[in-house]
């Protein structure tokens, strides 16, 4: 029984900080690492409480290896020296461009995003918000919206000059280059590479992850749906690249962004896909998840200050 109670944690721990990420079932799974991370802590316990000493300190190791990974996430970090205008950002997942028109809206006058970045974006979906307004607040756009799930937009209160977008599948991540009243230029990515739900790693999520721009001097700023947590092996590339995610930033690396219960007697447990990654040159100076109504995904609201 003690056996049993630590080893799935430890080959779990083995396998997350092995640098070699598996496929099918892995890549979904290891989503729920700090759900791990607490499990292995009860089955250690266990195998103390059975007396049985050898177990005991495999379970430590597992204990060890998995709280130097995911703890750090309810820790505030401190800030480069960033003394430039602030930004402030907003992304939200609209399922299938179903989500609350009036209640995004809200959303939009409460936080005052200078950026709000869109993902599953219908052109019905973008027809309503800009009925509502949105173009009154925001009125630069870089939008792309399609039918289903593979439509996204960028949004801004300041000039932005269309880039490239991130074509994989049915799936477009928009990019736009933001010119910045306090005289900086920062790239915005509406990020929503495709989820990993079929047997083996599919190329729209590993490559819309992988496509995502990172290097070259340029600021740059990510936001929206990753279809990844912090454990993942291309998001923890992505960020060692020279991004910072601002809720692990901020010590809320642990609040789930997805999936928002929408009626269901049963869902699954609460995971951080949503994600705003910042340059590391940038300071972040709030993160918060909010609510929409309508979709399975909770907003993400970032503020950061440039260099």
């Amino acid at each position: 029984m003690s056996w049993i109670a630590v080893v799935p944690f430890a080959g779990w721990a083995l396998v997350r900080l092995s640098g070699f990420e598996p496929d099918w079932p892995w890549v979904p799974v290891v989503a729920y690492t700090p759900y791990a991370a607490a499990g292995s802590l009860a089955g250690t316990a266990l195998a103390w409480a059975l007396r049985r000493p050898a177990a005991a300190v495999v379970g430590i190791a597992a204990v060890v290896a998995m709280g130097l990974a995911v703890a750090p996430r309810a820790l505030a970090d401190g800030n480069p020296a960033a003394h430039g205008p602030v930004m402030r950002v907003l992304a939200a997942n609209l399922m299938v461009g179903q989500a609350d028109t009036a209640q995004l809206m809200t959303l939009v006058g409460q936080v005052r995003p200078d950026v709000l970045t869109l993902q599953e974006l219908t052109p019905e979906a973008m027809r309503r918000l800009e009925a509502a307004g949105l173009r009154a607040t925001l009125p630069h756009a870089v939008t792309r919206p399609l039918p289903g799930v593979g439509g996204s937009a960028v949004y801004a209160r300041h000039p932005l000059t269309a880039g490239e977008t991130i074509k994989l599948g049915a799936f477009g991540q928009a990019r736009a280059w933001l010119a910045h009243p306090g005289g900086a230029r920062v790239e915005i990515v509406s990020v929503h590479p495709c989820a990993p739900k079929r047997i083996g790693r599919q190329p729209c999520w590993q490559g819309g992850l992988d496509a995502l721009p990172r290097g070259g001097g340029a600021l740059r700023l990510l936001a929206g749906d990753f279809n990844a947590t912090l454990d993942h092996l291309p998001m923890r590339e992505l960020l060692a690249s020279g991004y910072r995610d601002a809720a692990d930033v901020m010590g809320h690396g642990f609040t789930a962004t997805w999936p928002q219960a929408l009626g269901r007697t049963f869902r699954l447990p609460g995971v951080a896909i949503d994600h705003v990654l910042a340059d590391s040159r940038m300071a972040v100076r709030d993160f918060r998840v909010l609510d929409l109504r309508h979709t399975d995904h909770r907003p993400v609201f970032a503020e950061v200050r440039l260099p």
